[in-house]
Parts: structure tokens; C-alpha cells; sequence
């Protein structure tokens, strides 16, 4: 069987800089940075006190009090951009096959407030095990996909996928799949995470992964700079939705762009550093480019990881120019994390979100906070610091690399 083509119709965002994909959109363009100081818990004694959570999101204006304190953050922030997706998608939910419609969901964590709170519990009531029913059933990464099908009745394929940083990227990667084989006509995908905790500032802190830059923010994440010195936390959800090419055309779907390749790697490396020749991030974009049969010459803009981190921008430049070679000075190359902050688990969908919007708007949003170049990051690359780019985005490629080694990489084709 000659494997289907696969294009999304539908987009969900809630990030934070804006709760939905026009906000999103928007914030993206403007340049705006989520990073401000921590309003979940108080910050005084951690050594990062910023992080980019969501702005004025209220659970109850989606869920009834009693439905919400059923779910993690996590799990609500992927109800939430699943909702907005398939509005967009104008899918007909009560006439399609519902057999034929799947779930495949990422998150790198899941239900790390429940399962801190829970534990901070047990240990206040002298060991005492008085747990909530819900604590592992609001905990699991697997509960978000196993709820959105809950709620609209999707009986096919239903998993989440965990891989760190790249968890929803292997989660779009493997609903493109499951599309092509056959599987199902429909996928609902994308990723959410909800790690603002303390358990999560003071477990990255003590890895010595974020930024400390407490007096300014706002301009703590700043890909390629040479006075990066980590990332900084976010939190959110993206939603695609993902169809066949043939079912969207026969439903007279909108459809936004073609999802014609992924790749995969390993570093194989180390646990949380990078290889520092960049060998994973190398193999991973050479993949997804021969599973969707594109050139290194036509592709126009990469979304890089680009988390802000010592190590890892300088890698994933490097693998850049190895894989493109001289036409890695023709591209336009972004990191929108230095807006939205890392967004773990979910950083795959938002940033492949903004992937295809750059190919709907041709337009390219920029990388902010560019003031000391790195003489150690090649400066022929157009990182498209500080404002935004117009050009014609025929093809889009979208990195995401997870703590373990696990590289994934996606490709957008503008439909013709």
C-alpha cells in the first residue's frame, strides 16, 4: 500500500504568550516575552524565581470546580488547546467514524504538581497514607490522551508518548504514521506540560539547566548569546489535527499545510548533555528529510530546540551547517523558545504551530533578547534576531531534543 499523505487542518494553542492560536500568533510576532516572576508558589528561596507561565487562565471558565480538581494542569491545558483545535478543523464529530479517529498525546512529565502535592501530604500527616483516589489516575502522562477521547468519543489509536523535550514531537511523528499505515483517517495530537512547581524550578535548578538572570526576566532567554545561561521554564499546550489528505478533501476541510516527514535519533551519549559534535541533532534532520523526500536546498526556515543553553545552541548550530552546508546561510532559522520559554513536553507542538503559521502568513517570527554574539555560533546564520522576517515558506522544518539523547524533527510542506 502506497503510504497516504498527511495534512493538518486543525490548531490549538495555549502558551504564554497568548491563550489561543490568534494570541499566540500574535505575541509570536510582536516579539513578546512570557517570562515573569513566579506567581504559582513563592520563589523566595529558589535560585530562579521567573518562568513563563500562563497569563489569566482560568480552569473554571473551561471545567466545572468538581471536573477540575479531577485533572493535573497538565491534562486541562490539553483539553483545552484540543478543544480550540478541533473547532478549527470544523470537524464534523458527530458524523465521522469515530473508529477512525485517534489520540496520540505528549508530555514529557505529566502530573507533576499532583504528585508533589500528594507527597508534600503524606509527609505532613506523619506518613500517615491518606492519598486522593484521584492522585494517580491525575498523575499519569496518559490520562490527557485518554480523556480527550473521553470527551468526544474517539475510539482509535490512544497512547501518549514520553521523551522528554521531544515528547510531542514523537507524538505528531507517530500520528503521522498511524495516518499513512492505514490506521486511522484522523489523529488528534500535539503535547501539553505543567511543570511551574516547586518540585519542577527546584529539580531544573539543581541540574543547573535554568536561568538565573532574576533581575531581568524577561530577557533570560536568549538563544545564541554568548551570556545565555539556561533555559527558562514554561508551561502550555498544542493541539493538531491531522488528517488524511484524501478524508480532509472529501469533507472540504481547510487545510493549513502538509505534514510530509519525521525523523528520529539517539544521541546515545549522555543523560542530559548534547553530543557536543552534534551527531544526534545531525542524524535527526537527515532522517526527517528522506522520510519526506525534500532536499536540504528546499527547505526555508528551521525552528530550531535553540533552548538558551551553553551547550546545546552551539550543537544544533553545528549540525545545521553540516546538514545544509552552504545553504544553511539562505534559510531563515528562529528559536521562538526565546518567547515562550521551554514548554517541555509540549515545546513540539507550539513551536510546530508556529512552524505552519510562518508557512500560512509567510512570515517568520523572530528570536529575541540578541545582544552578544557567540564567536562560537557561526554568524552567516540569519537567526532572524529581534524582528520579524517576511519570505514565501514553501517547506518548514521543526527540531525538538530531549533530556536522554532523544532527537525528533518534523516537516511542513505549503499545500499546492
Amino acid at each position: 500500500m502506497e503510504p497516504r499523505r498527511v495534512v493538518v487542518t486543525g490548531l490549538g494553542a495555549l502558551t504564554p504568550i497568548g491563550n489561543t492560536l490568534s494570541e499566540y500568533w500574535e505575541g509570536l510576532l510582536s516579539g513578546t516575552s512570557g517570562a515573569a516572576p513566579i506567581t504559582y508558589f513563592d520563589p523566595t528561596l529558589f535560585k530562579t524565581q521567573f518562568a513563563c507561565e500562563l497569563k489569566g487562565f482560568d480552569p473554571l471558565e473551561h471545567f466545572d470546580r468538581k471536573e477540575a480538581r479531577k485533572y493535573d494542569r497538565f491534562a486541562q491545558y490539553a483539553l483545552v488547546s484540543v478543544a480550540e483545535a478541533l473547532e478549527d478543523a470544523q470537524l464534523p464529530i458527530d458524523k465521522i467514524d469515530k473508529d477512525r479517529v485517534g489520540v496520540i498525546w505528549g508530555a514529557g512529565i505529566g502530573g507533576l504538581e499532583t504528585f508533589q502535592n500528594e507527597v508534600l501530604n503524606f509527609a505532613s500527616l506523619n506518613e500517615n497514607p491518606r492519598f486522593n483516589p484521584f492522585f494517580i489516575p491525575k498523575m499519569i502522562a496518559d490520562i490527557a490522551p485518554g480523556l480527550i477521547s473521553i470527551k468526544y468519543g474517539f475510539r482509535g489509536p490512544n497512547f501518549a508518548t514520553v521523551s522528554a523535550c521531544a515528547s510531542a514531537s514523537n507524538a505528531m511523528i507517530d500520528a503521522l504514521n498511524y495516518i499513512r499505515l492505514g490506521y486511522a483517517d484522523v489523529m488528534v495530537t500535539g503535547g501539553s506540560e505543567a511543570g511551574v512547581t516547586k518540585a519542577g524550578i527546584g529539580g531544573f535548578n539543581a541540574m543547573h539547566a535554568l536561568s538565573t538572570r532574576n533581575d531581568d526576566p524577561t530577557t533570560a532567554s536568549r538563544p545564541f548569546d554568548k551570556e545565555r545561561d539556561g533555559f527558562v521554564l514554561g508551561e502550555g499546550a498544542g493541539a493538531l489535527i491531522l488528517e488524511s489528505y484524501e478524508h480532509a478533501v472529501a469533507r472540504g476541510a481547510t487545510i493549513y499545510a502538509e505534514l510530509a516527514g519525521g525523523g528520529l535519533s539517539a544521541d546515545a551519549y549522555h543523560m542530559t548533555a548534547p553530543h557536543p559534535e552534534g551527531l544526534g541533532a545531525t542524524k535527526v534532520m537527515e532522517n526527517c528529510l528522506k522520510d519526506a523526500n525534500v532536499l536540504p536546498t528546499d527547505v526555508d526556515i528551521i525552528n530550531m530546540h535553540g533552548t538558551s543553553t551553553p551547550l546545546g545552541d552551539i550543537a544544533e548550530s553545528n549540525a545545521i551547517i553540516k546538514v545544509f552546508k552552504e545553504h544553511a546561510y539562505s534559510m531563515n532559522i528562529n528559536s521562538t523558545k526565546s518567547m515562550t520559554g521551554h514548554l517541555l513536553g509540549a515545546a513540539g507542538a507550539v513551536e510546530a504551530i508556529a512552524s505552519i503559521m510562518a508557512i500560512k502568513h509567510s512570515i517568520v517570527p523572530p528570536t529575541i533578547n540578541h545582544k552578544n554574539p557567540d564567536e562560537n555560533i557561526d554568524s552567516k546564520i540569519n537567526f532572524t534576531f529581534e524582528k520579524t522576517q517576511k519570505r514565501n515558506v514553501d517547506i518548514a522544518l521543526s527540531n525538538t531534543f530531549g533530556f536522554g539523547g532523544h532527537n525528533a524533527c518534523v516537516l511542513f510542506k505549503k499545500m499546492n
